[in-house]
């Protein structure tokens, strides 16, 4: 069967083809020379999972170096209870999904001690809760390589996806673990209790009175448009075969589909497939996030692996990479959550919204914008990348009253020599 990646170059490949204008804007001129901003999520990592390997500066060295693997952490061979990390390959992935709720993962972390994750909790401490990735891993790792790493970006909340999700689009607290689903699309097929909707503002609606494009692009969506009433038929290659998560599109992922105002819009809600065909175009939105399906998100357990969330992510950079609009893309990849995996770094004091921070999770950037190698120390989280988009689209941050108006900015990514401004830290 062929891979999504593949499809989607296909896709890019097949119709006329009109070449940007070099150096124009497509919509109001950011303050660098970064018009386009690609966010990839994906899911339940940490840090320690992927690179706790590819990192070779002693545990607990604190490198203040900037550029290559010695310049960031290695895992430690022992977790504090003296046990031995497993390999995370893709069977083990597949195979067993730890327990990452808000309850679980305060007390592994234990006030920062980071020792309760293999044992001392019962019903949440596992051996397989300390893992670090094989070779699956080595594509991010490559792309690390090519582009930059940030080794102190940490998941905002403690707890599951969707709460950390809401995130990308509010920078504050809104509810926890994945008590809520939306009332939007597909609802009925997400597994969460309780469908609520929220008001803003979100990142959203600061791009839209600025007059900046942006969208969603999820894998799935368009399956789940015209599947009404009924949940979506599972892809035939997802491992589960089912007509749930992780094979159909689960709307508590997106966290705009939260909003009334804006979820299900399509100006905004896109089907992954819409990728390509809008790169051909020239209609790419300044702002993008791509999400894919559970099984391509590397969510562990049901089956999913984590060859194929890299093969989608990878699909993603080269499609891009590929397109006129390479030259002015910052694409960045990240994971929504840790996943209740080990990570030996604490996180930091809470945030500004009164709210915990969780482990460490990874965000690899890439792009004409960042040199090679380069190793970010600076403390960051989703918000963060709010921040930005707020900086570079209206120059202004912190309007959305949460902390995106106190978190570090991207800076300590970006070279100031290609972005043209120095990016804030």
């Amino acid at each position: 069967m062929r891979s999504l990646a593949f499809v989607l170059l296909l896709a890019a490949c097949g119709s006329d083809h009109k070449p940007r204008t070099p150096g124009s804007c497509d919509g109001p001129c950011p303050q660098s020379k970064i018009d386009h901003l690609v966010i990839v999520i994906q899911e339940n990592h940490t840090f320690d999972n992927y690179f706790g390997t590819y990192c070779t500066a002693p545990s607990g060295s604190a490198p203040t170096c900037t550029s290559g693997p010695g310049c960031c952490e290695a895992g430690p061979a022992t977790d504090p209870s003296g046990a031995s990390p497993v390999v995370l390959d893709d069977n083990q992935n597949g195979t067993r999904d730890p327990d990452h709720t808000e309850g679980c993962e305060t007390q592994e972390m234990d006030g920062g001690a980071m020792d309760k994750y293999v044992t001392g909790v019962t019903g949440c401490s596992n051996a397989g809760n300390f893992a670090y990735a094989g070779d699956a891993a080595k594509p991010y790792r490559d792309l690390a390589s090519g582009g930059g790493l940030a080794d102190r970006y940490f998941q905002p909340l403690v707890g599951q996806s969707s709460a950390n999700d809401m995130y990308f689009a509010r920078a504050q607290f809104v509810f926890s673990d994945n008590d809520v689903k939306p009332n939007a699309v597909d609802s009925s097929c997400s597994l969460a209790p309780n469908a609520m909707s929220f008001t803003g503002p979100v990142i959203g609606d600061i791009l839209d009175q600025a007059g900046v494009s942006w969208s969603y692009y999820v894998e799935g969506y368009g399956d789940a448009v015209k599947s009404q009433p009924d949940c979506p038929r599972p892809n035939p290659d997802c491992p589960f075969g089912v007509s749930l998560y992780p094979c159909v599109f689960d709307p508590s992922d997106i966290p705009i589909e939260y909003y009334d105002n804006l979820k299900d819009d399509p100006r905004v809600m896109r089907d992954v497939t819409k990728l390509a065909s809008d790169l051909d175009a020239d209609t790419l939105p300044q702002v993008a996030y791509v999400r894919g399906l559970g099984y391509h998100s590397e969510h562990p357990g049901e089956g999913t692996t984590i060859s194929d969330g890299a093969t989608f992510v990878t699909g993603i950079e080269e499609l891009i990479a590929a397109s006129d609009y390479a030259p002015d893309t910052l694409v960045l990849v990240t994971w929504d959550e840790g996943g209740g995996y080990f990570d030996h770094i604490a996180p930091p004091p809470d945030g500004s919204d009164g709210k915990p921070y969780g482990t460490r999770i990874p965000l690899i950037a890439t792009g004409p914008f960042v040199a090679p190698g380069t190793i970010s120390h600076a403390t960051m989280e989703h918000s963060s990348l709010v921040s930005f988009i707020e900086w570079n689209w209206t120059s202004t941050t912190g309007q959305l009253g949460g902390r995106d108006a106190n978190v570090a900015n991207l800076g300590s990514l970006l070279d100031p020599s290609k972005t043209g401004v120095t990016v804030p830290q």
